[in-house]
């Protein structure tokens, strides 16, 4: 335990009790009601037991990452949040929220989507499984989820790669544009 107060309680030790861990999730979506669709995941996560929304970055209009030239452009957010949930969970919570808002899988991985809502790291969890890796192993190559990332929690660290302030002097950020107009509500 690192806490200088000799009465501090290290939730590891109590029966039933889970530490707080920070949750990052990326989200951005390209078809349809794009705002609204990033608007529906906040709010779902939000009223997600157990899940608290900390922070949602503004909104930033990127270019598209792979697929099609004529992909349409994203609008994307950051969402940091606190949790006790498992990893599992959290990105099962992800796909079901994905998949409410009309995301198609069938279309192949770089496709155009409704919502895309990618799990970045939770806590210092670190991960390699078929179908969740922690960190998520392009996040330090992205500017749509380091930009966004840095104006929230400018001090995050993604686990084993360094700080997101010094990832994303490291990116190409041009295609990465703020939108002053749009925002997002968050409780």
């Amino acid at each position: 335990m690192t806490s200088p107060n000799p009465h501090a309680i290290d939730t590891d030790t109590l029966s039933g009790m889970k530490p707080l861990r920070k949750v990052v999730y990326s989200i951005g979506s390209n078809l349809g009601d794009r705002l609204g669709h990033l608007q529906g995941a906040v709010d779902a996560l939000g009223d997600t037991p157990d899940v608290i929304v900390v922070d949602v970055s503004s909104v930033y209009e990127t270019e598209p990452v792979g697929g099609s030239e004529d992909s349409p452009e994203y609008l994307n957010i950051v969402l940091v949040a606190e949790t006790t949930l498992e990893p599992r969970t959290l990105l099962e919570r992800a796909l079901a929220i994905e998949d409410a808002y009309g995301r198609d899988r069938s279309a192949g991985h770089w496709a155009p989507r409704t919502l895309d809502v990618d799990l970045i790291l939770v806590g210092t969890a670190q991960l390699d499984q078929p179908d969740l890796k922690l960190p998520h192993p392009l996040a330090a190559e992205r500017g749509f989820v380091l930009v966004p990332w840095a104006e929230i929690d400018g001090r995050g660290v993604l686990p084993g790669v360094g700080t997101v302030a010094d990832l994303v002097a490291e990116v190409d950020t041009s295609g990465v544009k703020l939108r002053e107009d749009l925002t997002i509500e968050s409780d």
